[in-house]
């Protein structure tokens, strides 16, 4: 019986079992039941004692290594919470954590008592059980708890995961927040790396007047054992498996080393014939894409997984869920496993004790080694983990020398010494010396990052009309009730003085009188409802898509890049947009006989397309004299959406031209953030029907690409709807999630994807790349000399194919659907006259379409139309 099905039954109203009420003393009791019933497991000490201090109304801080159960105490605090008629939430760092508790919950409790928001996916939002991110909980402390609430969103107890993510620099802030801002909830503050926290204890206590309980010092239920491979990594795992100390995930802090490094061991067999159809079975029907997905395909069915934040979200959860199934014997990636995410690990095989922390090389603390160590040894399985480090490559290389001298020396006689490489220049090293030293010190005590921006203080005085005082009040409290040093507190004091006054001067804050004679503070504009929940500078995008001319050929491209220039840059694919122009200019440059010294001059102008950069930059600047709170806030002018409609790219177009393979993750969840952000943020009288047009074909590429988390949630909110909305048996949820529907779900996507797969051929044409039209339609029949044939036809009549906006009109593409399976087609070629006399024709097979999730287009002929 699940804990939904027991609060089902035991809650007490007009349905509830008589005799079954649960009252919130007996809520401990209940639960150790189930878990010994429903998961046949006796709770540890450690969980014993978090969850009795939960049940007796005490904040709990749960500092116990990986492997003791952390999970499962979160799970109790929410039941003992929900018999007690609370409402609680659960917050982590990263969204994919977020994801995986949702799920998880959802099957415990039942998908009308749990919700989920992230900052751009809202499931349910009121649900009595929400997951969320850091920022998502602080925002709401922020906006929705005031003197006489002081519950946010009536939460009173807050589940934080990963709480060591409080000394993160520029995300600190998020965990401090609700501490502060929250007195009468209830904490349990989980992590396996939090150092000493009889401070951080009594803090808590003074500030909810609940006692604090905590649970430190614990013995892990697997204990680990560490050692130092002066080998290479190939080596080492060959020898770990032969030991059958696998699962090994090898840890890099780069991802393609890692997926470097997966292909290498490839070579290596890993899995017998049996294991490699029980792979296949639990893969089923999964499918996966051309280029990284190849490969991982590949790897998989070998027992190799990858796992790095750059992969698809379901190419994650497929490693995962295989992972948990015991059917890989090595995962390589990078340490997002370390932040939570359950996959049994029997090795941990780390390839440096250095990284790169996005301003230079340096050694892992002691938290990052904790952490991610703690992935080994699986709870019920081993009786040890084992945690490796390797030497770095040049020692692995000295140490070879050294021993082949050595096999060399006979007879008695010394062996010749040989010659030692150095590490290279600049190279961070690290020894045994490094690893020994990380096993044996503590985590790191945890630092305050408190942050006051300008969004910040508006969330404060924006709760509504408010006494001075209690903004004031508020205000203080996060600044010198922070857990900051006295001088940085006085440092946030002024900034937090700054931002008030610059409020007051732009008329964005008023103090008036009410009738008793009190100050009162308000705003004078309307913050949107998810105002620092989403997009912040949704507001600025409203206001520049007033100065944009709908009667425009452009305007639905540049309502695009409005939009596009608010969200954060998606850094791989600028910078490979960024290599191409420089590349481009480069050639150019030389071909027009500039010498080095100027190119590289000139080169440094080069960026990134960056669409109404001028416009957006003056209209930013005058926004921010009015709203200064967007300040906080950078403008990003990009074009990837853009740069998709003008290419006539799709998904895997785009990950192919600029070589993004391996960050297909992150190029997804640009796309989907950029498609929510102009879906939810244009205004309705703003979208003309090409804009309309591209925004279902963008939301379609996205789903497409890979199922969203509202797809799931549907299916389990509504077991008795299939994937295409009609009553009947779900679908069973295989490895790769509930199944895609078809493109054709959406004909007016489907209609640009085709649109765009037509005018994708016109300007191959027009630029006369015929290796490309052989490409893409050589399989059908049509190849390289067929166009070549054609378009030295078109040629000798027009000077030029046109492939400006004109030519991209919807206009010039005449659809037959007069045959479900076979559509027949035909695209203008747009010349410079416009005697619009040549042109594209052929069929597009519905059928095939509607399985590859893309237009099948067949060119039967290119010329000039017949009659």
């Amino acid at each position: 019986m699940s804990l939904g099905s027991i609060l089902d039954r035991t809650i007490a109203g007009p349905e509830a079992v008589a005799g079954s009420v649960v009252e919130p003393d007996e809520s401990f009791t209940v639960f150790e039941q189930w878990v010994r019933d429903d998961r046949g497991l006796d709770l540890y000490p450690a969980q014993e004692e978090a969850l009795l201090g939960l049940a007796l109304g005490s904040n709990v801080i749960l500092a116990t290594p990986t492997g003791t159960g952390k999970s499962l105490v979160a799970l109790g605090a929410h039941f003992i919470a929900l018999v007690e008629g609370r409402r609680t939430v659960y917050t982590a760092p990263i969204k994919a954590l977020v994801s995986e508790k949702f799920f998880d919950l959802v099957d415990v409790f039942g998908a009308d008592r749990v919700g989920m928001v992230t900052g751009d996916t809202s499931i349910n939002p009121d649900a009595p059980i929400l997951c969320c991110t850091a920022e998502i909980m602080a925002n709401l402390a922020l906006r929705d708890a005031d003197a006489d609430n002081p519950d946010a969103g009536g939460i009173t107890q807050v589940v934080m995961d990963e709480f060591h993510f409080y000394a993160e620099k520029d995300r600190g802030w998020a965990w401090q927040v609700p501490l502060l801002l929250m007195p009468r909830a209830q904490f349990l503050l989980m992590s396996a790396t939090l150092g000493d926290v009889t401070e951080l204890g009594a803090d808590l206590t003074r500030r909810t007047g609940r006692d604090t309980t905590l649970v430190t010092g614990v013995e892990r239920p697997v204990p680990l054992a560490f050692g130092y491979a002066v080998a290479t990594a190939h080596e080492t795992v060959e020898s770990l498996l032969t030991d059958g100390k696998s699962p090994v995930y090898i840890v890099h802090f780069n991802q393609s080393h890692a997926v470097e490094q997966a292909q290498a061991l490839s070579s290596i067999k890993l899995v017998d014939r049996a294991g490699r159809d029980r792979i296949a079975e639990a893969i089923g029907d999964f499918k996966f894409s051309t280029g990284f997905g190849a490969t991982l395909s590949r790897l998989v069915r070998s027992g190799i997984g990858v796992h790095h934040a750059g992969m698809l979200p379901r190419y994650r959860r497929l490693v995962e869920q295989l992972a948990q199934q015991g059917l890989l014997r090595v995962i390589c990636g990078t340490d997002t496993l370390g932040v939570g995410i359950n996959v049994p690990i029997r090795t941990v095989l780390i390839t440096a004790l250095t990284k790169f922390d996005g301003e230079k090389m340096r050694r892992l603390s002691a938290r990052e080694f904790h952490q991610i160590a703690g992935r080994a040894g699986r709870a019920g399985y081993d009786t040890e983990g084992d945690v490796l480090a390797l030497a770095p490559e040049h020692e692995v290389e000295n140490a070879k020398a050294a021993a082949k001298a050595a096999a060399k020396a006979t007879g008695g006689k010394k062996a010749k010494p040989a010659k030692k490489k150095s590490a290279p220049q600049g190279f961070v090293s690290w020894n045994e010396s490094t690893l020994e030293k990380l096993v044996g010190s503590q985590p790191e005590p945890l630092v305050s990052r408190m942050r006051i921006t300008h969004a910040m203080v508006l969330g404060v005085i924006g709760r509504g009309e408010a006494h001075e005082g209690e903004a004031l009040a508020t205000m203080r409290t996060l600044v010198f009730d922070s857990h900051e040093p006295r001088p940085a507190q006085f440092a946030h004091a002024r900034r937090a003085l700054e931002i008030f006054r610059t409020l007051r001067r732009g008329d964005i804050v008023e103090v008036h009188e009410n009738t008793a004679g009190e100050q009162l503070l308000r705003l004078t504009v309307d913050l949107q409802a998810n105002f620092a929940l989403n997009q912040p500078l949704s507001p600025f995008a409203l206001a520049a898509i007033e100065l944009l001319d709908p009667e425009s050929p452009d305007y639905a491209l540049d309502v695009i890049s409005v939009i596009e220039a608010t969200l954060e840059d998606p850094r791989p694919i600028v910078r490979a947009q960024e290599h191409r122009a420089r590349g481009e200019a480069v050639a150019a440059m030389k071909a027009e006989g500039i010498e080095y010294e100027e190119r590289m001059e000139l080169l440094e102008e080069v960026t990134h397309p960056q669409p109404l950069r001028e416009l957006l930059t003056e209209a930013f600047d005058a926004y921010t004299t009015e709203v200064p709170w967007a300040r906080d806030y950078e403008l990003r002018p990009k074009s990837v959406i853009r740069d998709m409609v003008e290419r006539a790219f799709g998904f895997r177009d785009l990950v192919s031209f600029y070589q993004l393979g391996r960050s297909e993750g992150g190029v997804l969840r640009y796309l989907s953030d950029a498609y929510r952000a102009i879906s939810r943020t244009v205004p309705e009288q703003a979208k003309t029907d090409e804009l309309e047009d591209l925004i279902e074909w963008l939301g379609e590429v996205v789903r497409q690409v890979d199922s969203s988390l509202l797809d799931e949630w549907e299916a389990l909110a509504h077991p008795d709807i299939d994937a295409d909305g009609a009553e009947g048996a779900a679908a069973p949820q295989g490895a790769g999630g509930p199944p895609s529907r078809g493109p054709l779900s959406s004909q007016r996507a489907f209609q640009v994807m085709l649109r765009n797969a037509l005018f994708r051929r016109a300007q191959a044409a027009a630029f006369e790349r015929y290796a490309e039209l052989a490409e893409l339609d050589g399989a059908q029949g049509f190849g390289e000399q067929r166009w070549r044939e054609a378009l030295d036809g078109y040629f000798m009549e027009h000077d030029e194919i046109r492939v400006d906006g004109d030519a991209r009109s919807a206009a010039l593409v005449e659809l037959d659907r007069s045959n479900a399976d076979a559509w027949r087609f035909r695209q203008v070629l747009l010349d410079p006259d416009e005697d619009r006399d040549w042109g594209i024709e052929g069929r597009v097979d519905i059928p095939a379409s509607d399985e590859a999730g893309e237009p099948v287009v067949i060119v039967e002929r290119v010329g000039p139309f017949m009659g």
